[in-house]
């Protein structure tokens, strides 16, 4: 079992990539206060460096964040204090009684910890299991076709001390996204050097449907958070336990 997000892109996703998460907590917190989950605990699985998690206890929640990333949860752990985190894989992890479920920027699909649509279905039951009557369970998943350009593709970012070259290339036969990461950051005067793989499993909206449905879910099909519209081949799912 890999946990991906070492120390460096940890801290670079979390200085440079959190606009996602900072940006889909207003609409989330929406779809919560919605549904009547005005308080209560909920559990965060792949909660990264803790923006999410933050948002949840700033409103008044309690919040269980689970990453397989030691680095992240070392980062989440400073963000949000009044949270409570652990490091464990987000299909595998025992899950408390709670009054809803997210997994936010397409945990789902990271292969950190190799699992298939049967694991999901396992999960899925699971969480079923752990929400109370009326509870929800909301994420987003990558589908196939989400490189709309070359494939593969190169591109580049860069911040303040940091900076990665990205080749993202998508296998159609075996519904796999790869993405292979060189990792430049500055530590004093000079730059550290490392690379990361992250394998992604690709899953079509219809058959995540088919899946929650089948544990007894009643599911919503969305495009985004609140005004935060997803990207091609993004899609999320609210999922309510019936009571």
């Amino acid at each position: 079992m890999d946990s991906g997000y070492k120390e460096d892109l940890a801290y670079i996703h979390d200085v440079g990539f959190g606009t996602f998460a900072t940006q889909s907590a207003p609409g989330l917190l929406e779809i919560l206060r919605q549904k009547g989950i005005e308080k209560g605990l909920i559990v965060d699985l792949g909660c990264g460096s803790g923006i999410w998690a933050k948002a949840l206890t700033e409103a008044g929640y309690d919040v269980l964040g689970i990453d397989i990333s030691d680095a992240m949860i070392d980062l989440a752990r400073k963000k949000a204090p009044k949270a409570n985190f652990q490091t464990a894989s987000l299909v595998r992890v025992e899950l408390p009684k709670c009054d809803a479920i997210t997994s936010i920027g397409e945990c789902l699909n990271y292969q950190f910890d190799e699992h298939g649509l049967g694991e999901i279905q396992q999960l899925f039951a699971r969480i079923y299991e752990a929400l109370r009557p009326g509870g929800l369970f909301i994420f987003d998943i990558l589908q196939p076709g989400s490189l709309t350009v070359s494939n593969p593709h190169q591109i580049y970012y860069e911040g303040e001390e940091w900076a990665i070259l990205l080749e993202k290339e998508e296998d159609k036969k075996t519904s796999t996204l790869t993405r292979k990461m060189t990792i430049f950051r500055q530590v004093g005067e000079l730059y550290r050097k490392s690379a990361e793989i992250h394998r992604v499993r690709l899953y079509k909206s219809a058959e995540i449907a088919k899946e929650l449905r089948q544990v007894g879910f009643r599911v919503r099909i969305i495009r985004g958070y609140g005004e935060l519209t997803f990207r091609k081949a993004h899609v999320g799912f609210i999922a309510t336990k019936i009571a």
